[in-house]
């Protein structure tokens, strides 16, 4: 069975193009989708996808950043679905993992990814600092709680309202609500 693999980073990115491509293209009869960034490998579709693949099975992705963003991750999942008896191919790279060469070539690709990545990192960190440098740059805006934050801190701690119902609120995210309710206990 030929299984697909696809991720975008963000919930506002669209996965039409690479879903299309795989399925039309590629004969997938199933595919695993993931709205999350591939910084790590605890993604509920990869878990699902890989649990999911069996012996013969063969998961193809439209390029293997895809799967991973780093060169160990990437190793190690398609280690994984070798040591299952499933392949991998990437459609943009037009790699085979089943074979020698396919191997080999998987290896230098997502080294030469993962540097690529690392250095689009290093000129961002440094455009940033050559902004600061020139006031150009001031960072994050700085996110106020509202003047009802202790009231609507004591509800949620009572649980008269949830984390989400308090970002609402707020008029911020929830993460900032967690980073403020964190430094509220300190």
């Amino acid at each position: 069975m030929n299984v697909g693999y696809v991720r975008v980073s963000t919930v506002e990115q669209h996965t039409e193009r690479q879903t299309r491509d795989l399925k039309e293209n590629a004969g997938v009869e199933k595919v695993f989708l993931d709205k999350l960034s591939g910084k790590d490998t605890n993604r509920p579709a990869l878990q699902e996808m890989l649990e999911f693949v069996r012996s013969g099975d063969c998961v193809v992705v439209s390029e293997f950043s895809r799967l991973a963003r780093s060169t160990r991750d990437l190793l190690d999942i398609i280690q994984t679905l070798n040591d299952k008896g499933v392949s991998v191919v990437s459609r943009k790279e037009a790699l085979d993992t089943s074979t020698p060469q396919g191997k080999l070539m998987l290896t230098l690709l997502a080294g030469i990814a993962e540097f690529e990545r690392a250095l689009m990192l290093q000129r961002q960190k440094e455009g940033i600092a050559i902004a600061k440098e020139q006031g150009k740059y001031k960072g994050r805006r700085q996110l106020h709680k509202p003047e009802q934050w202790d009231e609507w801190r004591e509800m949620y701690q009572t649980r008269q309202i949830t984390a989400t119902r308090l970002a609402e609120m707020c008029g911020v995210s929830r993460p900032v609500v967690y980073k403020w309710l964190k430094d509220s206990s300190v």
